[in-house]
């Protein structure tokens, strides 16, 4: 699922560019690293990414391997329920049957390794019962800008992992809650990761979300005809926007999860990029040109400017083209007022 609009890494994310499409983390892409961490395990013939028209060439450069008929193109952003329910009716039609393996393509994971054998083991118990697999990831901290997943009772193993009912979804607590789940343990991040087959998502979306089933429907009937384009571009338009969380998951019986070790983030703002990337002695996370004189725990990313800390800490300094970002560690949650700002003025060079 490749969406997003751009806001909480500006400026160097634009309406555009958003940050899947950026080399923030490493020298590929952060779409780019997704693909390739899965691509020892699915074949990139069987590769699908979900997006929207204005970044869809983009995509496409990036991912010279993966067939340009697999880029699915959203006529406009819904939220996540209705685009995996598009992208099950294009694998559908190759296999109902076949597992689908949902990611966020934003995210960053450090042991490719686990990660490949969580998603084997949940692709087993998904082939052997129609459930929903979630990934919930072991939290390392209190958190309070994840939603969590609290563990239930025991469904047994698949491929040598242990997997669990759902007990509940929890929305985003606060500094409180998020310390009693860390302390009481069996509570989880959600990870936005699923597996499932085709077949049993569609079923869900059916019984849960009949509204979407219908739509999904009425799409299916034009797929590969020349009405495709823009019968769902006017089918889309009237689909509420709504999450697979709260439109599937917090609502269905089958729901099941599999812890995710493989050191995992979302990077959603610049302070989170800070806690994953390397840093020097002094904590300072940089990229680029700079100087650091008696300053540390920064973050500073430069597309081309040398950047001079001194006697200076906790702060982001961002340089891109044409604007500079400078705000404390801990407010960078805030850049998307700074982008609604922009918006207001009309100041679209900017966005």
């Amino acid at each position: 699922m490749a969406g997003g609009r751009g806001t909480r890494f500006w400026p160097l994310s634009r309406a555009e560019r958003p940050k899947h499409l950026l080399s923030i983390a490493g020298e590929r892409s952060i779409i780019q690293q997704t693909v390739d961490r899965i691509s020892s395990y699915i074949a990139k013939e069987d590769i699908y990414v979900v997006t929207v028209a204005t970044h869809a060439e983009a995509l496409a450069a990036q991912l010279p391997g993966i067939p340009r008929a697999n880029i699915i193109v959203e006529p406009v952003g819904r939220n996540t329920a209705p685009c995996i329910g598009l992208a099950a009716l294009y694998l559908k039609r190759r296999n109902p049957d076949e597992t689908m393996v949902v990611l966020p393509a934003d995210h960053l994971i450090t042991d490719e390794g686990q990660f490949v054998e969580t998603l084997s083991a949940a692709d087993e118990m998904a082939r052997r019962t129609p459930s929903l697999i979630t990934i919930g990831i072991t939290p390392t901290r209190a958190e309070t800008g994840y939603g969590y997943v609290e563990r239930g009772k025991g469904e047994g193993t698949a491929g040598g992992r242990e997997i669990f009912r759902v007990g509940a979804f929890r929305e985003k607590p606060d500094l409180e809650t998020a310390q009693r789940f860390l302390q009481q343990g069996g509570f989880y991040w959600n990870s936005g990761m699923f597996v499932w087959t085709v077949a049993t998502i569609l079923e869900e979306i059916e019984g849960l979300m009949p509204d979407l089933s219908e739509a999904l429907d009425e799409m299916d009937a034009v797929i590969g005809t020349g009405e495709e384009v823009a019968r769902i571009a006017d089918i889309y338009a009237g689909v509420t926007p709504i999450s697979i969380d709260y439109g599937v998951m917090e609502r269905s019986r089958r729901v099941l999860l599999i812890e995710g070790t493989f050191g995992w983030s979302d990077i959603g703002s610049w302070d989170a990029l800070w806690e994953v990337l390397d840093k020097d002695g002094d904590d300072n996370a940089v990229t680029g040109d700079h100087i650091a004189v008696q300053s540390s725990r920064n973050l500073v990313h430069s597309s081309g400017k040398l950047v001079t800390l001194v006697g200076v800490s906790d702060i982001i300094v961002v340089e891109s083209e044409d604007s500079i970002l400078v705000c404390k560690r801990g407010s960078s949650q805030d850049v998307k007022e700074a982008v609604e700002i922009l918006e207001t003025r009309k100041m679209d060079d900017y966005l």
